[in-house]
């Protein structure tokens, strides 16, 4: 499995910069499954979820999301980190994307 984390640049805005260019060329190159840390490539997790939308779209095969019963106490990493709430409403709206599903395989496929 390989994970795009993100990458560092100059920018400031987030803690990486995650290039979502990646996953389809990992995607091509090999025939292991490509995943998005998008809590850890951007830092924030007011943008997770636009984020793993294009994870997604560009073909990922899942991502990876940092959730905690309690941010605020996490040892690190607490602003890019979900509650549980956070992460059930987080779910709620990639569920209802339907972009999860899009790289599942078919029946016809298996």
């Amino acid at each position: 499995m390989l994970i795009e984390r993100g990458i560092r640049t100059h920018e400031k805005w987030t803690r990486n910069t995650l290039d979502i260019s990646a996953v389809p060329i990992l995607k091509q190159e090999n025939h292991l499954p490509v995943l998005v840390d998008v809590s850890h490539s951007t830092g924030r997790k007011d943008i997770i979820v636009p984020c793993t939308k294009a994870a997604l779209a560009a073909g990922a095969d899942g991502i990876m999301v940092e959730v905690h019963p309690d941010p605020l106490s996490a040892l690190s990493d607490p602003k890019q980190q979900l509650s549980i709430n956070e992460f059930i409403h987080f779910w709620e709206q990639i569920k209802d994307s339907s972009l999860f599903y899009h790289n599942q395989p078919r029946d016809s496929d298996l």
